[in-house]
C-alpha cells in the first residue's frame, strides 16, 4: 500500500470538513472531462461481492428536468404543509435544492438484484445493494469536493415519479437525485446550520462498548 504522509491525513480532514450539501450553483458547465473524471472515480467505491449496483444516469433533456423540478416544488409544498408556527416560517425560507442553478443532474438508481456479483454477501442483508450505492455516491462526493464542485443531494421527491420522468427500468430503485457544479458560496458548515436549522451534535468522546 502507499504511505500516505501526515500532510496528506491532514488535508484528508478539511475535505471531510468542506464536504457540504451544495444548494447553491454557478450555472456554468463542469469541462466533459472533469464530469467524466468524477463518474469513474465514483466507480471505485467498495460494493457488497463486487456486485457494483449502482447506474449513473446524466439528466440533460429539458422536459425531464422541469418535470423534476415540478415534483420537488409539489413534494416541497406538501412538506411545508406538514409543519406549524415557527418551524413552518424557517422551513419556508430554507433553499433546499439546487436544481434551477445546476448546470448538470445526475440521478443514481441502484440494482437490487445484480446478476453481478451472483449475490455473494446479499442473502442475510439484501439491502447491501443500496448501501453499496449510497457508498459509490459518497466516493463521487468526496472526488468533487477535491476538485472545487459541488453537490446537492435532492431528497424532497417522489423516487416512482422521478423514475417514469426518466423512463428508466422500473426494477431499479431510485437512490439519489444531485445536483452537480461549481458552488456559488463554499462553506465548510453545513448551510442548515448556518441558517438556524439545526446544529451538529456535540463531539462524542466516548464510544459504545459490548
Amino acid at each position: 500500500m502507499p504511505e500516505f504522509s501526515p500532510a496528506f491525513r491532514e488535508q484528508l480532514q478539511d475535505l471531510f470538513r468542506w464536504r457540504r450539501d451544495v444548494r447553491h450553483f454557478r450555472r456554468d458547465p463542469l469541462p466533459e472531462p472533469v464530469l467524466d473524471g468524477l463518474l469513474r472515480t465514483a466507480c471505485l467505491a467498495p460494493s457488497v461481492g463486487l456486485s457494483e449496483p449502482w447506474r449513473f444516469v446524466r439528466v440533460d433533456d429539458p422536459h425531464r428536468r422541469a418535470a423534476v423540478r415540478e415534483d420537488f416544488a409539489r413534494c416541497n409544498a406538501r412538506a411545508l404543509s406538514d409543519r406549524a408556527g415557527t418551524d413552518a416560517q424557517r422551513y419556508a425560507r430554507l433553499k433546499l435544492a439546487g436544481l434551477d442553478d445546476a448546470p448538470h443532474h445526475i440521478a443514481v438508481l441502484s440494482h437490487p438484484e445484480p446478476t453481478q456479483g451472483r449475490g455473494l454477501g446479499r442473502g442475510t442483508m439484501p439491502q447491501t445493494t443500496t448501501w453499496s450505492t449510497v457508498m459509490a455516491i459518497h466516493t463521487f462526493w468526496l472526488a468533487a469536493t477535491a476538485s472545487g464542485i459541488g453537490v446537492g443531494w435532492v431528497s424532497i421527491i417522489d423516487p416512482e415519479r422521478i423514475r417514469a420522468v426518466l423512463d428508466m427500468d422500473p426494477t431499479l430503485e431510485l437512490v439519489a437525485y444531485l445536483c452537480v457544479g461549481y458552488p456559488a458560496q463554499p462553506a465548510s458548515t453545513p448551510e442548515l446550520e448556518r441558517r438556524g436549522w439545526e446544529r451538529r451534535a456535540p463531539e462524542r468522546r466516548e464510544w459504545i462498548r459490548r
